[in-house]
């Protein structure tokens, strides 16, 4: 793989990742409900969660959700649900007041990060995304797994910095709003955009 080549991935990666999708909103509502120090627990649970769906796009998944709408469908179903039921969950979650930004965080590092992990690798969109994105950065004329490999610990090196910087940045920002009030009101937020997200989810084609 040329240097020239792998800049063109990591330029075009980076314009993708800056913009939002549901992987960041249940990041942002893990840093702003149960402080930094939790939500730490999102920078592996998706990094994983992206790792899986490459992979698994990469070994031919992408080509069987491309050919059978039935898959596609069952899994963009349950992806969307899981995503409602955690903007529910959030909405309901009760207010722990702390002056300690990382202190009492509502729930468990286990919990974040296979939440973050479940709704980053069942999404069906990432596969596709994957087995579409990729193959486009591949020089024919090389071997091709050694490339596969570079761009896949690439892609995920750039994710976990992208949700590192999510992560402290949201998390600086609930130091100066956290209230019981105020926390109840980004819970809300936040768990309104998870449910949005899972609703849009249901009308991918």
């Amino acid at each position: 793989m040329s240097y020239e080549l792998w800049i063109t991935f990591v330029a075009a990666s980076a314009a993708l990742l800056a913009i939002p999708g549901p992987t960041v909103t249940i990041v942002a509502g893990y840093a702003l409900s149960s402080g930094r120090s939790a939500a730490w627990a999102t920078v592996p649970g998706v990094v994983l969660g992206d790792f899986t769906a490459m992979t698994a796009s990469l070994l031919g998944a992408g080509a069987i959700l491309a050919t059978s709408a039935t898959l596609f469908t069952a899994l963009k179903l349950a992806g969307a649900a899981y995503l409602i039921w955690l903007g529910i969950k959030l909405w309901r979650a009760k207010t722990q007041f702390s002056m300690d930004a990382n202190a009492g965080a509502p729930q468990s590092k286990r919990s974040i990060f296979w939440n973050c992990y479940l709704v980053t690798a069942l999404n069906p969109k990432d596969i596709m995304f994957f087995i579409a994105f990729v193959p486009q950065f591949i020089n024919t004329s090389e071997p091709v797994l050694p490339q596969l490999i570079i761009l896949e610990f690439t892609f995920l090196a750039m994710v976990a910095a992208n949700i590192a910087l999510w992560t402290i940045s949201v998390g600086h920002l609930r130091s100066s709003i956290i209230t019981s009030r105020r926390m109840r009101l980004m819970n809300r937020i936040g768990g309104s955009f998870l449910i949005g997200a899972g609703v849009l989810t249901t009308a991918t084609r």
